[in-house]
């Protein structure tokens, strides 16, 4: 998987309105697109193109003014990374545009189908599950953290 400078924006600016998200079960106080930009250091332009997808996908709402800004729908914890991604950008996982359980192969490669459906299964045992809340607060699911902690993470292959 590749993760655009989009996706990586996308997500900081969530977690930035995650933490400005009342925990006391308060009206959630807009935050400022430039704000986020200066805490998250995103190019305020990008941003914007950025908050009006989170916008149309619900995630955001937002009002204009001097005391206007951006703030999350939800809270936190009934936010994933998942939602955020597809906000962004689609899908999490598809082959030349599509989805992998929509590929048509010959039979003899049937298998394939089945490896891009594992591929896309797997990104979501991980995106599904981590929520802005986690990344506020910095931690992640003990199953989540799991992958992240084994030796050969990282080892390029």
């Amino acid at each position: 998987m590749r993760t655009t400078a989009k996706v990586d924006y996308a997500v900081r600016a969530a977690v930035e309105l995650a933490r400005a998200y009342p925990t006391d079960g308060g009206r959630p106080v807009p935050v400022t697109r430039q704000s986020i930009a200066d805490a998250q250091d995103i190019p305020a332009k990008f941003l914007e193109h950025i908050l009006a997808d989170l916008k149309r996908s619900r995630l955001v709402g937002s009002v204009r003014g001097a005391e206007g800004g951006y703030w999350l729908h939800r809270p936190p914890e009934e936010i994933t990374m998942a939602d955020i991604i597809r906000a962004a950008e689609g899908p999490l996982a598809d082959v030349r545009g599509e989805r992998p359980d929509a590929l048509h192969y010959p039979d003899d490669l049937a298998v394939l189908q089945r490896a891009w459906i594992a591929v896309r299964a797997n990104l979501r045992a991980v995106l599904e599950h981590v929520t802005l809340a986690d990344l506020r607060d910095g931690h992640l699911q003990p199953e989540v953290e799991a992958l992240a902690a084994t030796d050969d993470a990282w080892l390029v292959r």
